[in-house]
């Protein structure tokens, strides 16, 4: 077998720190701040930081599952070849290709912030032209995707720059806050604010959906596990801080944003809510690093968005489920990299076709609800998973009971519960993207079955 042939990744390329950047990263908390915080606000009012504490308890159940099962079968493809070994193999693709679906979708919906806010700080009287952010958005998507190729290793250092860039960037405009609207603050963090009992059926379900968005991509350090050193053990512990640091960022600044901007100030915002707060709290030309906040981190999500698309497509062609090419590891980089290149190009299309809508925010509307259905879905696949696995084991311990069993398993009922209700909601355009994506899987599904690998 020549090099270019293997399917064997680089191990031991990335160490703790740089698996929890790439896990907070993979959250974007700029960009999921930008890109969602006006929907999650319209949605529930006062309650957004409540519902983000709450789909945050659901959200480490799930996480919970992921750890767990990777203590036992560490692998790139996570949740895919977890549900295939715990369940069956068909469940497991569909799983798999719930991922793909989501990681593709999210090629647009992540790499258009990334482009405005280039716009914004190059060439302000471009921003608001449809054609210029798509091109732009086609170049950062090819350029991360080169870096992607070149390395887990190179993207790991990487990404920790721009993430501790971020993160002091969104501590700033919180410590702003604090000291300038420290009373009113306050008077968010009162019971009221915060009780289940303030929420309705409905309003829980349309806020979870979006919240949802806000937390996806923790997951991909368990995708880079084989490239991570002491791969049973070390990507858990990195989804765990990463899981905090995320949950922290979300809940302060929706906070924030709920006491700098009035509820018309919020609304006409849309995706640039983090530079409207900054607006308020910091003079020019420093609110201008509200921008690069959001630049970095978008740019940060699509490298972790085309991880997480490579590395589960490598691992469903290892198994035999997908062509044998793009399980090919570059001979040099040891990167799948037929796969970041089938991300790449799917992407560039996804975002020509675009220009279909009528407005950029019609874009994003419609890839975030879709792309929330299929995480749904791959999420709570591999929250019974666990449950199902450790459901013997449980009996002996308390601990495994709790955190590996009826955590994972309340968390997935939650989920599916709130996004079942947010699809009732939905247009037919929306459901077609997400639900759709998905069914479209059985056609390779069923064209691969015969040529299954057994299990390593």
């Amino acid at each position: 077998m020549n090099a270019g042939s293997r399917k064997q990744l680089r191990g031991n390329a990335l160490g703790l720190i740089h698996a929890v950047a790439i896990g907070v990263a993979g959250t974007a908390p700029s960009y999921s701040i930008a890109a969602s915080t006006a929907a999650l606000i319209g949605a529930v009012g006062a309650l957004a930081p409540a519902s983000l504490l709450y789909c945050g308890l659901i959200m480490i159940g799930i996480a919970l599952a992921f750890v767990n099962l990777n203590r036992v079968y560490p692998d790139s493809g996570a949740s895919y070849a977890w549900v295939g070994r715990v369940f069956n193999r068909d469940l497991g693709f569909l799983t798999g290709w719930s991922v793909l679906v989501a990681s593709s979708l999210f090629m647009v919906s992540v790499t258009i912030p990334a482009s405005t806010a280039t716009l914004l700080m190059l060439a302000p009287d471009l921003a608001e032209q449809q054609g210029w952010v798509i091109a732009v958005s086609v170049g950062w998507l090819l350029l991360i995707s080169a870096m992607v190729v070149r390395g887990t290793q190179l993207t790991g250092r990487i990404q920790t720059v721009m993430t501790a860039t971020e993160i002091f960037v969104l501590l700033s405009l919180t410590i702003s806050a604090i000291w300038q609207f420290g009373p009113q603050l306050l008077d968010h963090l009162r019971w009221e604010s915060i009780s289940p009992a303030a929420f309705s059926l409905e309003s829980f379900a349309s806020g979870a959906v979006v919240a949802l968005f806000f937390f996806w991509g923790w997951d991909v350090t368990l995708n880079v596990s084989e490239e991570t050193r002491d791969s049973s053990r070390t990507p858990g512990i990195a989804a765990g801080l990463a899981m905090l640091v995320i949950l922290c960022a979300f809940m302060g600044f929706v906070t924030v944003t709920l006491v700098v901007l009035s509820q018309p100030e919020i609304e006409a915002s849309g995706a640039n809510v983090v530079f409207a707060v900054a607006e308020k709290l910091f003079p020019r030309p420093w609110s201008y690093l509200a921008v690069l906040a959001v630049m970095l981190s978008s740019v940060g999500t699509l490298g972790t968005a085309v991880l997480l698309f490579g590395r589960t497509l490598f691992a469903k062609s290892r198994a035999g489920e997908m062509h044998a090419r793009w399980s090919r590891v570059h001979p040099r980089w040891d990167t799948p990299h037929l796969a970041t290149y089938l991300i790449a190009v799917i992407g560039v299309l996804l975002l020509i076709l675009s220009l279909g809508f009528p407005s950029v925010d019609a874009v994003m509307k419609a890839s975030i609800n879709a792309i929330g259905l299929e995480i749904a879905l791959y999420y709570g696949m591999a929250g019974l998973a666990c449950a199902w696995h450790f459901r013997h084991q449980a009996r002996r311990h308390w601990r495994i009971a709790l955190l590996a069993v009826l955590w994972p398993l309340l968390s997935v009922l939650v989920l599916w519960t709130a996004a079942g209700l947010a699809a009732i909601g939905m247009d037919g355009i929306t459901l077609a993207i997400g639900l759709g994506g998905i069914a479209v899987g059985v056609v390779p599904l069923l064209l691969f079955r015969g040529q299954r690998l057994p299990h390593a």
